[in-house]
């Protein structure tokens, strides 16, 4: 009976933020895969009529069924691929992972679009690299496309995600802070649990690889900065499973180095999904969310945003009796159970779906 691994095709961008942490993690579990890079029309066709959305990255097995969005196909592949497991069996550190999986997914996206399409030199290359590289099969000239494609950007995810002259300080510091905390765990450990590389190191790999070590401007700063940060995107990228030998940190504890990303995660992040998720309850259109001293305005509320709030409500009822006490303490102490429950529970009503779905 062939493995339900074989014969893997991944649609993927290069430029693409999720669809670099997806092949990071194919890579260093030794999954073999064939690498498509797609074009517009295939992606507004054949992966939009497949998976629903017409986004990257996306996986197709063997049998012709798809799968896409990076956390849930990851958490697929491991119950196919368990060994070694990215997701320690240690339920607290568990849920930890977990949290912070999260957090560096949606929290860096924002400081990762801005540094990508407000500065000049980095949206002049961009804007051309996916003009050449994604839009070749649209008719028209190169610099027109990437004219179109620089306009876009900047008012979806710019303008459009709060990024105004009040918030822009603020979202720079996220990065450069995220820089400052990561960089401090890695001079002293070369993952971030430990010896090997767990489904947090991936999720932070997301931004850190294909947006902010390979556009220039957080790139310059990245090796200025964080050059342990520039050290780990590399180790990452050419680890292997079979290669790596080591083991996460001692079962119940985490690593003091993590601190202040929980914290982070305490006072900006949980309190945004909390008020996304109410915003979103309310059929609201637009939303404001006050944090660290700044006020993001006209904000649209995400429903998968909803959905990964009730993902880590989940995680949480989901913890063993005996776990739930310390994991609650451990998140008050940071200012993370509040907001994690603001609002009590509001279904998102996303599909979330493990499974692979059928063509």
């Amino acid at each position: 009976m062939p493995h339900p691994l074989d014969g893997l095709t991944a649609f993927v961008m290069d430029v693409s933020y999720f669809s670099g942490k997806l092949e990071a993690y194919l890579r260093y579990k030794g999954i073999p895969y064939e690498r498509v890079e797609v074009g517009w029309r295939r992606l507004e066709t054949e992966i939009r009529a497949a998976t629903g959305a017409a986004q990257v990255p996306a996986l197709r097995f063997a049998d012709g069924t798809w799968m896409t969005d990076s956390t849930p196909t990851i958490e697929w592949l491991e119950r196919h691929a368990p060994r070694p497991a990215i997701v320690p069996a240690d339920p607290l550190q568990a849920f930890f992972v977990r949290l912070l999986e999260d957090y560096a997914d949606e929290w860096l996206w924002r400081p990762a679009l801005h540094y990508r399409w407000s500065f000049a030199p980095d949206r002049r290359l961009l804007g051309e690299r996916i003009a050449r590289e994604v839009l070749y099969d649209v008719p028209g000239p190169v610099w027109v496309k990437a004219w179109v494609v620089r306009r876009r950007q900047q008012r979806r995810y710019v303008r459009n995600d709060g990024v105004t002259p009040e918030t822009r300080p603020h979202v720079e510091h996220v990065y450069l802070d995220t820089l400052a905390r990561l960089d401090a765990i890695f001079a002293v450990q070369p993952f971030l649990l430990g010896e090997r590389p767990c489904l947090a190191d991936f999720g932070f790999f997301a931004s850190m690889f294909r947006h902010f070590a390979l556009d220039p401007t957080p790139s310059r700063l990245m090796r200025e900065r964080a050059p342990q940060v520039w050290a780990w995107v590399a180790r990452l990228w050419a680890a292997r499973a079979d290669a790596v030998h080591g083991a996460f940190t001692a079962p119940g504890t985490l690593p003091a180095g993590w601190n202040a990303l929980l914290d982070d995660v305490g006072t900006a992040y949980l309190p945004y999904l909390a008020e996304n998720a109410a915003a979103w309850a309310a059929g609201a259109s637009r939303f404001e969310h006050a944090v660290q001293g700044v006020t993001y305005r006209a904000l649209r509320p995400h429903r998968y945003r909803v959905w990964c709030r009730e993902r880590l409500q989940h995680a949480f009822d989901s913890l063993p009796a005996a776990v739930q006490a310390p994991v609650e303490e451990r998140l008050a102490a940071h200012g993370c159970w509040e907001p994690l429950w603001r609002h009590g529970r509001i279904a998102s009503g996303h599909p979330g779906a493990l499974e692979p779905r059928g063509p």
